[in-house]
């Protein structure tokens, strides 16, 4: 199915003035670049598949994860929204936020309340570690994959 898809995004490229596309579907990510006439793929496994013959390249995107890996050991690990949604620090507004910077959380502990579709969503951390920003304000409206938190694992 995906492989028909991908032969509509090189047509539409062919006949168009657009000189790069990239698209994801189904976990797997797609650029096709009309100069050089690649496609490079990547799917969450890390895995590149070659499609019809065409040449399939890996990105930087190894070397760039080592690097986000390394950045996020020496300034934490962002935890991004599951949802869009309007973003709140505490339970009620007269309560204290669940997290500030510098507190101690463990797996599963709530750090904030997302409010989508008026249902209240507690999001969890991930990891165990110390916050080390919050990146959003109380009331403040988010979308899906904003980052909302820094946590340093310890």
């Amino acid at each position: 199915m995906w492989q028909d898809k991908l032969k509509e995004i090189i047509y539409i490229l062919e006949n168009s003035n657009v000189n790069e596309i990239e698209v994801s579907f189904w976990w797997k990510k797609f650029r096709v670049v009309k100069s050089s006439s690649t496609i490079m793929s990547n799917n969450t496994n890390s895995n590149i598949e070659q499609v019809q013959s065409v040449p399939v390249h890996s990105t930087n995107q190894e070397t760039s994860s080592i690097d986000e890996k390394i950045k996020s050991v020496t300034e934490g690990e962002e935890l991004l929204s599951p949802m869009p949604g309007t973003f709140y620090s505490a339970p009620t507004p007269d309560d204290p936020p669940f997290v500030t910077i510098g507190s101690k959380v463990v797996k599963g502990q709530t750090l904030c309340i997302i409010e989508a579709m008026k249902i209240m969503n507690e999001i969890e951390s991930e990891i165990d570690g110390m916050v080390s920003e919050v990146l959003i304000q109380n009331s403040d409206p988010i979308e899906y994959n904003q980052p909302l938190f820094k946590i340093k694992p310890i």
